[in-house]
């Protein structure tokens, strides 16, 4: 398998640092191939203006989302971004990581999604009728290519539990896993998040990276979250709205876009196997 990891942290020498190379490791001793986009070290630009549309003529509004558009059609985009695409091309598996910073990844990764995720390459892509809203969500230009996130906070698993002051963490990542990774297409995986990062000394590092290797080591096993497919029946198309039979009535929120049928299909496969109920799409510890 190939492997992209894109990593956001400022320092190598960080903790962050040191999961992305146990990361790395594990995975050339499984047999993948692995490409590192490390953003900070790259000297990404993070903003999107006019010098990514060099072919944008000067005395024209500028508007962002046409001018992507027209770059990616015309094959105009800058260098920087067409290798990105390149490298998403190339690899099977996607990993983003980074720390949570304010509740959200840090600015040079949104905008390494900013740029890379061009019109017409992650969206703007496919039929608009009213039949079809467009290739998304579960389906797009990286269908068939699964993704997941490994992310680092130094705040408590409690504090981002169900009734945590900070929410659920899977909500805080509902935006980038569904918005931003399942949007044009890919099988996203449950991700991988380490609590308490800021508290850590060596006896703690190695638990936590030993959890790290098996998750590199069931990456073509992991089961995807289940999120609906747009295009499939669950949504009323135009208006993109969940039918009112779907989901549980009153429910509201991230969750409703989960297909509870297919984790409760999957969750009763693994009690025939193994014996025991398991927590399918819970974070990982």
């Amino acid at each position: 398998m190939k492997v992209l990891i894109v990593f956001a942290h400022p320092e190598p020498r960080s903790l962050n640092g040191a999961l992305r190379d146990v990361a790395i490791k594990e995975l050339k001793a499984q047999g993948h191939e692995v490409r590192v986009s490390d953003l900070y070290a790259d000297g990404w630009k993070s903003e999107v203006d006019r010098t990514d549309f060099p072919k944008w003529a000067r005395d024209e509004r500028f508007i962002p989302g046409l001018a992507s558009k027209k770059a990616f059609e015309s094959d105009t985009l800058t260098e920087d971004v067409k290798a990105e695409i390149e490298k998403l091309l190339w690899a099977d598996m996607l990993i983003m990581q980074f720390p949570l910073w304010w509740y959200a990844m840090p600015a040079i990764l949104k905008g390494w999604v900013d740029r890379v995720f061009a019109y017409g390459f992650a969206y703007g892509v496919g039929e608009h009728s009213d039949q079809r809203w467009g290739d998304r969500f579960g389906e797009g230009t990286l269908l068939g290519k699964s993704a997941m996130l490994i992310v680092t906070t130094g705040g408590w698993e409690e504090h981002y539990s169900a009734r945590g002051i900070n929410g659920p963490m899977e909500d805080l990542l509902f935006p980038i896993n569904h918005g931003i990774l399942y949007y044009p297409g890919y099988n996203v995986l449950p991700s991988f998040v380490a609590y308490k990062v800021d508290r850590f000394d060596e006896a703690g590092f190695e638990p936590m990276a030993e959890r790290l290797r098996e998750r590199m080591r069931t990456l073509e096993t992991t089961p995807p979250i289940p999120y609906r497919r747009q295009n499939y029946g669950d949504y009323v198309i135009p208006t993109m709205v969940l039918r009112p039979e779907l989901g549980d009535p009153g429910a509201t929120g991230f969750a409703l876009h989960l297909n509870k049928k297919a984790i409760a299909c999957e969750t009763s496969d693994m009690q025939d196997e193994t014996g025991t109920s398991q927590e399918l799409y819970a974070i990982t510890r």
